[in-house]
């Protein structure tokens, strides 16, 4: 990889970090888990690309074991993000009569 590459990928990386900071700390804390779980489904998007990046490697380990971390870190990131969803939602569901009774 050859310099300028590598300088260009080095200020995109940390102006994402950056933007991402400043773009979540403005955002209240009522809507952070209802983002946190939304922005965890683009983590598909990760997958996605790994597995393209693995298929189109010729044999190299490296990028092998690259790939592997991505998507298993990436899966982690989106069975996570639906959990949380999932429990969310489950805290704005009516309670059944029954349960109430009791």
């Amino acid at each position: 990889m050859d310099p300028q590459t590598l300088v260009f990928l080095s200020f995109i990386l940390i102006l994402s970090i950056f933007l991402g900071f400043e773009l979540i700390s403005k955002v209240p804390s009522q809507l952070h888990t209802p983002l946190m779980s939304g922005s965890n489904a683009i983590s598909g998007i990760t997958i996605v690309g790994a597995l393209i990046t693995c298929g189109m490697s010729s044999n190299k380990i490296l990028i092998t074991i690259l790939g592997t971390l991505a998507v298993t870190l990436a899966m982690i990131n989106v069975v996570g993000g639906y959990l949380v969803t999932n429990r969310m939602l489950k805290m704005f569901k009516p309670k059944d009569k029954k349960e109430i009774k009791k």
